[in-house]
C-alpha cells in the first residue's frame, strides 16, 4: 500500500552547525530537500504547534534551503539540545492529514528486532520440516515408536509448512535474501487460503480498499528517526497482485513474497497475493489460493482474522464496506495505555520477573548445529485425546492451557538437569483485547503480546499443584498484558538501555526467555455471514499458516482444528536447536500431554509424570554465537593528508545500503569514516578526537537514527581542536533516497554560500 499524499522516496535533511549561544539564543537549523517554501512554512507550522515550548520562525528561503530557528524558553538555564519527538517532527514532518502516535509495549520490541542489523537476529533462510534432515529419527511428526506403535493412540503427523499443495509441490520458503530494509524475510508472517466459489478480481480489489479505507492500521507505517513512532496516512492504496501458475509456482511464490519483505517506513504493511490456475482439456483449473502476508510488529493473527471478517463484508455486499471508519483503533488505545496507572504493574514486575538462575532453555548445551533458518513442526492431538486432556484439567479447576503450560515447565525443568526444586521462565502470549476499553476486542493491530511467566518445578510436589500453580500466574499475567519487555525489565530492577539512537543500542535480552507458547482460541465469521457468502457460491476455508521466524529459539502454537483436535506448531530456529533435538522436543511435549490425563491420582507428582521420559534421549541446545568483532572506527576512503572528514554514524535503524551508495557518489576530496555508536559510552567520542586530527573540519552525518546519534556526539565532542563539527541528518527512505539526501547537506556544509 502507497500514500497519495507523501511524496514517494522523498527525504529530507537538515543541518545543524553546533556554536555556543547564549541562553535562550535559538538553535538554527537548515532544511535541505524537496521543500517549496509553502512546504516548509507548512513544516514550520506544524512544529509550533506541535511544540508550543520553543518560538519556531522560519526565513531565508533560498532553493531547497531554509533556515529554520528554534527558541527554547527564556527560562532555559542553557543551551538545550533538541528534544527527540522535536527532532523527529523536524526529520520527517507527519503526512497531511496524518497523525503520530508512540510506539510502546511489545511493538517496540518487535519493531526494534525487524531494525537489528544483519546477523544479530535469528537467520530466515529456507525453511525446513524436520523429516528434511537425514538423520531424522522420528519421521514425519510422529511420537516415539513406544507410545502409539499400533496407530490407535498416537498423534496424527502433519509434517509441511501447512500441508501439501498438489503433485509435486511443497508449501514451503526458501531463502530470504534482498528485502527491503526494515522488515526483511525474517520478519513477516504468511498466512494463505484456498478460494472456493466464484472470483471476481475486481470485486476482491475492491473490498481491499474499502477495508484499508476503513482500518486506520492498514494505512500505518514506522518511523525511528528520533524517537520509535507509528504514522497513521490519511489515505492508502490496497497492495494486490495477481500471478498466474504457470508463471509461478506455489513455492516460488512463497520464496519471492518472503524476500520482498517490507519498507516499513511506507504505508501499510499488509499485501495480498492471489495466485491463479489455467483449465485445460485434461484438467480443470485448481482452486484460486490467497496469499496474505503481514508485518507482527502491525498486525497480530487476531488483528488479521478481524480484517478477514471486514473484507467477506466487503466482498459480499459487492466490494463496498458498509459504514465509516473503524472506532476505537490504534489511535483510542494508544490514548488509553497513556491514561495507565503503572504503579500496581511496577509492583508485580520487581517480583514476578524471571530470576537469573531460572531455567529456560528447551535444551541441555550442545555444539553448533550448522544449520540455519527456521525449522516448522506439526502435530496434532486426536479429539479423543483432546478431550481427556481438557477433562481432567477442568477436574482440577484448570484449561488445557494450563496442562500445556505444565508440561512444558516440566521439559524446561527437565532440559536444566536439576535436582529438588527449580524456578523455570517461558514466555506466554496473552491478548491485549482483554481490557477496560470499550470495543478493545474489535481492534487490529499488534495488541497481543507475550508475558514472561515463572513458575517453581518441584519433582516430588503434586501434579494438581503445579498445575495450579501455572493457572494463578497466568491470571496475575492477564492484568498486565499491556507490559513490554524493556518495561518489565525497567521495573524488575535491570539496567536500562543505552540510547543513542532511537531505539536504544547495546545487547537486550526479551524477559520473555527462549520459548513462546500461544494458546489460539478460534475467530470464526459469523453464521449469517457464512450464510451470505455461501448464498454467492462461496465456501470460506480457515486460513493456514505459511512460516514465520518468530525471534525465539522455539515458539509453540497450540489451536483446535475443525474435527476437535488440538493441533500443535512449532517454529525452531535452526542454528540454536537441530531438526533431530526440536523434533524429539515436540514428541516428548505431545507425549507428555497424552499420558497426563492417567494421572488421576491427587498424589500423583511431577517427577512421576516425567518419569514417562526416562529412556528418551534429553534436546541439545546451541549457545548463540557472538558478535563478530568489529572496529569502533573504519576508514572507508582515505582522503589526502590534512582533508577535512565525513563521519558516517552507524547505530541499529541506518537504512541499510544509504552510507554505501553515499561514498560511492561522494566525489569531494574529504576523509570519510564510520563510526560505531552503540559500543561502550564515550567510545566514539574517542575515536572520532583520534580520526579528526589538528585543523581538520568534521562534518557528523547520519540517516535515521543515525542522525540523532550524530548530533547526541556533537553535542559532547570538545571544541579545542578545531571548530565545532557540522551535524547532517536524514529522515528514513531507502538506500537511494538517504544516500541522496545525505549529499544535499553535506554539500550545503562544505560549499560556501552565495
Amino acid at each position: 500500500m502507497s500514500s497519495r499524499y507523501a511524496p514517494r522516496g522523498a527525504v529530507l535533511a537538515v543541518v545543524h552547525e553546533p556554536g555556543t549561544p547564549p541562553p535562550g539564543g535559538p538553535l538554527v537549523l537548515e532544511l535541505c530537500g524537496p521543500l517549496g517554501p509553502a512546504d516548509a512554512e507548512t513544516v514550520a507550522a506544524r512544529l509550533a504547534q506541535r511544540h508550543r515550548a520553543f518560538d519556531v520562525a522560519l526565513d531565508s528561503h533560498r532553493p531547497g534551503r531554509h533556515l529554520l530557528r528554534l527558541t527554547p524558553p527564556a527560562t532555559a538555564p542553557g543551551p538545550l539540545p533538541l528534544p527527540a519527538e522535536l527532532l523527529a517532527d523536524v526529520l520527517a514532518p507527519p503526512p497531511p492529514g496524518g497523525e503520530v502516535l508512540p510506539v510502546t509495549g511489545h511493538q517496540r520490541t518487535l519493531l526494534r528486532a525487524a531494525l537489528a542489523p544483519a546477523g544479530t537476529a535469528a537467520d530466515t533462510g529456507r525453511p525446513h520440516h524436520a523429516t528434511d534432515h537425514p538423520h531424522h529419527p522420528h519421521g514425519a511428526d510422529g511420537a516415539d515408536g513406544a507410545d502409539g506403535a499400533d496407530g490407535t493412540d498416537g498423534t496424527d503427523g502433519a509434517g509441511g509448512i501447512g500441508g501439501a499443495d498438489g503433485a509435486g509441490e511443497t508449501d514451503g520458503a526458501e531463502g530470504a535474501e534482498g528485502a527491503e530494509d526494515g522488515g526483511g524475510g525474517g520478519h513477516l508472517e504468511q498466512l494463505y487460503w484456498d478460494w472456493s466459489g466464484p472470483l471476481d478480481v475486481a470485486r476482491f480489489a475492491a473490498a481491499w480498499q474499502s477495508v484499508v479505507d476503513r482500518e486506520s492500521v492498514l494505512r500505518a507505517c514506522f518511523d525511528w528517526v528520533a524517537s520509535p513512532r507509528l504514522v497513521l496516512h490519511a489515505r492508502a492504496e490496497a497492495d494486490i497482485a495477481v500471478h498466474s501458475r504457470t508463471a509461478v509456482t506455489w513455492a516460488q511464490l512463497l520464496r519471492r513474497d518472503r524476500a520482498r519483505g517490507f519498507a516499513l517506513h511506507r504505508p501499510g504493511l499488509l499485501r495480498l497475493t492471489l495466485l491463479r490456475g489455467a483449465s485445460s482439456a485434461a484438467a480443470p483449473a485448481p482452486l484460486p489460493r490467497v496469499l496474505l502476508t503481514y508485518h507482527p510488529a502491525l498486525l497480530d493473527e487476531r488483528g488479521v482474522h478481524l480484517l478477514l471478517r471486514e473484507f467477506y463484508r466487503a466482498y459480499a455486499a459487492g466490494g463496498v464496506l458498509p459504514g465509516g471508519e473503524r472506532r476505537p483503533d490504534l489511535r483510542d488505545h494508544a490514548r488509553w495505555l497513556a491514561g495507565q496507572n503503572t504503579d500496581a504493574a511496577r509492583q508485580f514486575w520487581a517480583h514476578a520477573a524471571p530470576p537469573r538462575h531460572a531455567a529456560t532453555r528447551p535444551g541441555r548445551p550442545g555444539a553448533a548445529t550448522g544449520q540455519h533458518g527456521p525449522g516448522l513442526l506439526h502435530t496434532r492431538l486426536r479429539a479423543a485425546q483432546t478431550f481427556r486432556l481438557r477433562s481432567w484439567a477442568a477436574l482440577r479447576g484448570a484449561a488445557e492451557s494450563s496442562a500445556l503450560h505444565l508440561v512444558w515447565a516440566l521439559l524446561l525443568y527437565r532440559a536444566a538437569d536439576a535436582r529438588g526444586p527449580l524456578p523455570v521462565s517461558f514466555g506466554v502470549q496473552l491478548s491485549g483485547r482483554d481490557i477496560t476499553l470499550p470495543g478493545a476486542a474489535g481492534i487490529p493491530g499488534p495488541l497481543d503480546g507475550p508475558l514472561p511467566m515463572t513458575v517453581t518445578v518441584d519433582p516430588d510436589e503434586p501434579l494438581t499443584g503445579l498445575l495450579h500453580q501455572v493457572r494463578d500466574t497466568l491470571l496475575d499475567l492477564a492484568a498486565y498484558p499491556w507490559a513490554g519487555a524493556e518495561s518489565i525489565r525497567a521495573w524488575s530492577g535491570g539496567p536500562p538501555a543505552p540510547s543513542p539512537s532511537a531505539l536504544g543500542t547495546g545487547p537486550f535480552t526479551d524477559p520473555c526467555t527462549d520459548t513462546l507458547l500461544r494458546f489460539e482460541g478460534p475467530l470464526p465469521l459469523p453464521q449469517a455471514l457464512r450464510g451470505e457468502l455461501a448464498a454467492q457460491g462461496i465456501d470460506v476455508q480457515s486460513p493456514r499458516t505459511a512460516a514465520g521466524a518468530t525471534g525465539r529459539p522455539l515458539t509453540l502454537t497450540a489451536r483446535h482444528d475443525t474435527e476437535g483436535g488440538l493441533a500443535l506448531s512449532a517454529v525452531h530456529d535452526r542454528a540454536r536447536l537441530a531438526d533431530e533435538d526440536a523434533a524429539a522436543l515436540h514428541t516428548q511435549c505431545v507425549r507428555l500431554l497424552r499420558a497426563l490425563p492417567g494421572h488421576r491420582d491427587a498424589a500423583a507428582t511431577t517427577g512421576q509424570l516425567l518419569d514417562v521420559l526416562e529412556r528418551a534421549a534429553v534436546p541439545r541446545m546451541a549457545r548463540p554465537a557472538p558478535p563478530p568483532p568489529r572496529p569502533a572506527l573504519s576508514v572507508l576512503r582515505p582522503g589526502p593528508p590534512h582533508a577535512d572528514v565525513i563521519c558516517l554514524v552507524v547505530v541499529p535503524g541506518v537504512p541499510a545500503g544509504s552510507y554505501d551508495l553515499f561514498v560511492r557518489g561522494h566525489r569531494g576530496p574529504e576523509r570519510i569514516v564510520a563510526v560505531h555508536a552503540d559500543g561502550a559510552p564515550g567510545a566514539p567520542q574517542a575515536v572520532l578526537h583520534q580520526a579528526r586530527g589538528p585543523g581538520r573540519r568534521l562534518v557528523l552525518c547520519g540517516c535515521g537514527p543515525g542522525g540523532r546519534a550524530a548530533y547526541e556526539l556533537a553535542q559532547h565532542l570538545p571544541y579545542a581542536t578545531g571548530p565545532a563539527p557540522a551535524v547532517v541528518m536524514t529522515g528514513i527512505g531507502d538506500a537511494a533516497a538517504g544516500a541522496a539526501a545525505l549529499a544535499r547537506g553535506v554539500r550545503s556544509v562544505l560549499t560556501p554560500a552565495p
